[in-house]
């Protein structure tokens, strides 16, 4: 039980580090209070079987770098919008050049027509249809 307990202490709390050194810090709090919460299960489950509390102090330490790390982002970094206006006007100036680029091309109605095949399905026998192997 204290082996499973530890891997999945390590796994969340690296999960919650690598979460939180990404754009998506804020996702971070979930694994580091879910790393938290199995590492004082491995301390108390240590602790019955006078087992070393080492591994406990490292996921602890994780957990504790992620939550500074989380916690500084979410107070010091801001979203900034750009200008809005800019996009707008070179999405109406790429509108305008693919009209300009369709009108340019110089294509004939008779390029578009197909010929008409004629197909005898009379000659056609079903049996032999269903004996060709297609790749």
């Amino acid at each position: 039980m204290r082996k499973v307990l530890i891997i999945l202490g390590f796994i969340t709390s690296l999960l919650a580090v690598i979460l939180a050194l990404t754009p998506l810090s804020n996702l971070a709090f979930i694994p580091a209070i879910l790393a938290f919460l199995l590492g004082l299960s491995i301390f108390f489950v240590s602790k019955k079987q006078n087992k070393s509390k080492k591994v406990v102090q490292y996921i602890f330490l994780l957990t504790i770098i992620t939550l500074g790390i989380s916690i500084y982002k979410s107070v010091f970094h801001t979203v900034e919008v750009g200008n809005t206006e800019e996009l707008q006007e070179r999405a109406k100036e790429s509108e305008e050049n693919s009209k300009e680029i369709l009108e340019e091309l110089d294509i004939d109605e008779e390029d578009l027509e197909t010929e008409d095949i004629d197909l005898d399905t009379e000659e056609i026998d079903i049996e032999e249809v269903d004996d060709i192997e297609f790749e």
